[in-house]
């Protein structure tokens, strides 16, 4: 399963890429060559740019490719190094949880009763911010999955195993 959503995110993360790409491109060619930048261009690519980020994040944190300052790891031997990067995980799962999902939920909620369009697209502005609540269910998923990944692979471990 955990696969699956990997390669779904990869590929909506390349495939928004490239339509950002393409959304610069168009912008600087009706800039330069026509003498007005048409007005969509630079909104889309904003928004593109914000779905992006938080996907990618998300995607990121899934894939252990975040940033992170390891103080405390070296000095723990290995069952304290899994206990604290499970805690960690819990950590981040919790406030992905409660900023993102329930925070970005009702975002989405707001702007849908207030009916807020962007400028240029005129697109709900839920819709935007519909990615905030979406990446914080992949975080959520990818922390939590880490989390019964490792009790899992220790509890077979033969060392476990002789304790």
């Amino acid at each position: 399963m955990r696969r699956i959503i990997d390669k779904i995110c990869g590929g909506f993360l390349a495939f928004l890429m490239g339509i950002m790409a393409l959304d610069v491109l168009w912008g600087v060619f009706t800039r330069y060559a026509m003498g007005h930048q048409a007005s969509w261009t630079e909104e889309l690519a904003r928004f593109l740019l914000i779905w992006i980020g938080l996907l990618g994040a998300a995607y990121a944190s899934g894939r252990n490719m975040h940033l992170s300052i390891d103080l405390l790891m070296p000095k723990l031997g290995e069952n304290g190094q899994i206990r604290l990067k499970s805690i960690i995980d819990a950590l981040v799962a919790t406030f992905a949880f409660a900023a993102m999902v329930l925070g970005g939920s009702r975002l989405i909620y707001i702007t849908q009763v207030l009916g807020q369009l962007s400028p240029a697209l005129r697109l709900p502005m839920a819709l935007v911010y519909s990615v905030i609540p979406l990446s914080g269910i992949l975080v959520v998923y990818y922390k939590v999955s880490q989390i019964v990944a490792r009790f899992r692979d220790l509890a077979q471990t033969p060392a476990a195993a002789n304790k």
